[in-house]
């Protein structure tokens, strides 16, 4: 038996740990979000593996694993393709540098994408109970008072929020916009159109700061040992979630509305407006068509059960 067919039956935990390292060090050309996925998700399957010394990179291997995901860790849908998808391309670099002689996780499909948003929206309601929560009387109630209008009016994202500089702030065609570098993006190379009551609070919000150099961040860290660098996503999330609790939004549904939802409630706005999917996918800065299709199943799912006389 030749060794490439050795390697292929049996790996010892330190060689896979290596070799996990070694394809870590591969991906020094990718952005740090997408090493820092592919990290997050291998380290699941290295603390899964050495309960299993009968894993062989066999397609049946996989399929296993894929099942220890769904059933033993309940993951969701969506994270089990995601640790797959890490999975492939691991033993994909196996095979390029010689070590398997097949990629095993080729053969087995992630679950069943989701059809509508695991996530819940706001209700118009909800939308003016969070705005009417924030105290825009000092600047870190105006920070977060655009942050949460952009996240809304706009459907920005955390980090295409805490990436902003002052000089991200131009107009265009004669419409005040947002350039945007989103997850994944090189470069800042699209941007939001800004309504004029997003940008006037953008502006107080900015006068209230010792004046910012064009590549300062435009939303600046307002804490004692921070203030003034850059947010972090971290502190988005802590301060949105903090207006969903004071407002009562979040009460009975802690896990299903989070930050994220503001996003998701933009793109449903759009939907119920009648936004096609192509043109949410374009307006949300969104990789695939899938996506966007997502909030007009869900537009669907709530007109149906209106129809029928079911409260949504």
């Amino acid at each position: 038996m030749s060794e490439k067919k050795q390697k292929l039956e049996r790996m010892s935990l330190g060689d896979l740990r290596k070799y996990y390292e070694d394809f870590l060090a591969s991906l020094s050309d990718k952005r740090p979000e997408t090493r820092g996925t592919y990290q997050r998700a291998l380290r699941e399957f290295l603390r899964w593996f050495p309960g299993e010394d009968s894993f062989r990179f066999q397609v049946d291997d996989v399929e296993r694993y894929k099942s220890y995901l769904t059933k033993t860790r309940n993951l969701s849908d969506v994270s089990v393709s995601t640790y797959l998808t890490a999975l492939r391309r691991f033993c994909e670099y196996l095979v390029n540098v010689g070590v398997l002689i097949a990629n095993p996780a080729r053969h087995v499909d992630g679950n069943k994408r989701p059809v509508t948003h695991s996530r819940e929206s706001l209700s118009q309601a909800d939308v003016q109970r969070l705005l009417d929560s924030v105290e825009k009387t000092d600047s870190r109630g105006l920070r977060d008072y655009a942050v949460i209008k952009l996240m809304l009016g706009c459907a920005l994202s955390e980090i295409e929020i805490i990436r902003a500089d002052v000089a991200d702030l131009q107009y265009h065609d004669g419409k005040s916009v947002l350039f945007v570098q989103g997850k994944g993006r090189k470069e800042k190379d699209e941007f939001v159109v800004l309504q004029d009551d997003s940008r006037k609070v953008i502006d107080q919000y900015l006068r209230t700061r010792t004046n910012p150099f064009p590549q300062a961040p435009l939303f600046a860290s307002a804490g004692n040992r921070t203030k003034g660098l850059r947010m972090s996503t971290r502190g988005i999330r802590e301060r949105v979630t903090f207006y969903l609790e004071s407002a009562g939004i979040k009460r009975g549904r802690l896990r299903k509305l989070t930050p994220y939802s503001l996003r998701h409630t933009a793109a449903l706005m759009m939907a119920d407006a009648g936004a096609t999917a192509e043109e949410i996918r374009q307006r949300m800065r969104l990789g695939s068509i899938a996506t966007a299709m997502l909030y007009l199943n869900e537009r669907n799912r709530r007109s149906t059960e209106s129809n029928n006389g079911l409260c949504v």
